[in-house]
């Protein structure tokens, strides 16, 4: 077991009609003024923004609405929030959305306080936040995670780049989560949600070399089978409450570090799935991920069966094969991509709604090197050709 770190300051509210607490919970922070920041029309439909601003008026909270937040949030919205929060004297943004609202809001915090820097020099790792805005949030989508972790992704439409950075600023103060806001969300967006969970503890397992990390692994083994389980049950039922609720503290949970403790971390189909969704911005990025993962598993697999295969025994219950465990370990595969297609959600890059053409792979592996500058560790280290080679076998 490697060295680690583990903070995660944020606290939850998590429970029926807690998002009408909101009020009262940021009152006793002392803030004043509040920016409310969410995405399209379903916050306003569903009642949820009614509920919070009727919320902050009772306790007497100043606030500004700033919506539009799209899929695979972009710089220049999060650069007009940096604008508004700084003109109206903001000192505190509430995300109500999912992922892509906070990670917005999250940009929106590290920026706002820093007018001096370019924001995108963060995410390309040429400058840190000195300080930022404080922020939490309303959770409505059971995905990222992205409610207590300390990651941020925005995709800069200039250059065609989706980059992420972690810092503590992107840690919520609090984070809200009631399971019923989940029960309108649409099949696609919940397969969506279940396969982000699950590659977010997927990837930390299967991510490096690191050796006796029992205790880890059985915290991520039984946190994937408990996805599995309760995306297949939200599937059938929209709204199972506790099969809602599993996957939302499974969100919260397998991407706050817990799941990776003393293991090395390295997300390569996350980067692998940047590079497609930057380039194709219609891909959600959940699709994009069930899309790439086998192909990526399959082609590195050989590279350490006895781990493919674990997983495969310990949360497939597939059946061990001492003679032969790279057989085990493609059956495992098989059962991940099997799964997926229980879901409806694509397996291959030619399942997805986006029309994506082997010819813009060379482009998407070269941005993935970052023009050259890195290759991406793993069970088996990826350059631009193994890159392409996998978008290939995807396709």
């Amino acid at each position: 077991m490697n060295n680690f770190e583990y903070c995660v300051p944020t606290k939850v509210i998590f429970g029926r009609d807690t998002q009408k607490r909101a009020g009262e919970i940021i009152r006793e922070y002392g803030f004043r003024k509040v920016m409310i920041h969410y995405g399209g029309g379903s916050v306003k439909k569903s009642g949820l923004l009614d509920q919070v601003t009727s919320s902050l008026e009772e306790a007497g909270i100043e606030f500004i609405l700033f919506g539009g937040v799209q899929p695979n949030p972009t710089l220049s919205k999060a650069l007009e929030g940096m604008e508004i929060c700084r003109r109206e004297n903001v000192d505190f943004i509430l995300a109500v959305g999912g992922g892509s609202v906070i990670d917005s809001a999250k940009c929106i915090a590290d920026g706002t306080p820093n007018p001096e820097i370019d924001p995108w020099k963060y995410f390309m790792k040429e400058a840190v936040p000195p300080k930022a805005l404080p922020h939490g949030n309303i959770l409505t989508l059971s995905a990222s995670g992205s409610e207590t972790s300390q990651s941020c992704v925005i995709t800069n439409e200039e250059n065609g780049l989706k980059r992420g950075f972690n810092c503590p600023t992107h840690r919520p103060l609090f984070a809200v989560c009631n399971p019923e806001l989940t029960f309108t969300v649409n099949r696609f967006q919940t397969g969506c949600g279940t396969v982000d969970i699950l590659m977010h503890t997927l990837e930390r397992y299967l991510g490096g070399t690191t050796k006796d990390t029992a205790l880890t692994d059985r915290i991520a083994e039984g946190l994937m089978k408990a996805v599995i389980e309760a995306g297949a049950a939200a599937d059938l039922n929209p709204e199972d409450y506790e099969a809602r609720a599993t996957l939302m503290w499974a969100g919260s949970l397998s991407h706050n570090d817990l799941t990776g403790l003393g293991r090395e971390v390295m997300m390569t189909v996350h980067q692998l799935e940047h590079e497609l969704s930057g380039k194709y911005p219609e891909v959600a990025h959940g699709a994009g991920l069930s899309a790439l993962f086998c192909s990526w598993a399959r082609y590195v697999c050989g590279d350490d069966p006895m781990r493919f295969a674990q997983l495969a025994v310990r949360v497939w219950d597939v059946e061990m094969n001492f003679e032969n465990p790279l057989k085990t370990a493609l059956d495992g595969i098989q059962r991940m991509e099997d799964y997926f297609k229980s879901l409806n959600m694509p397996v291959r890059l030619s399942d997805l709604e986006a029309d994506v053409k082997e010819e813009d792979f060379d482009e998407m592996a070269e941005k993935c090197t970052n023009f050259g500058r890195r290759v991406l560790p793993g069970i088996r280290e990826l350059g631009k050709h193994e890159m392409m080679d996998i978008y290939r076998m995807a396709l």
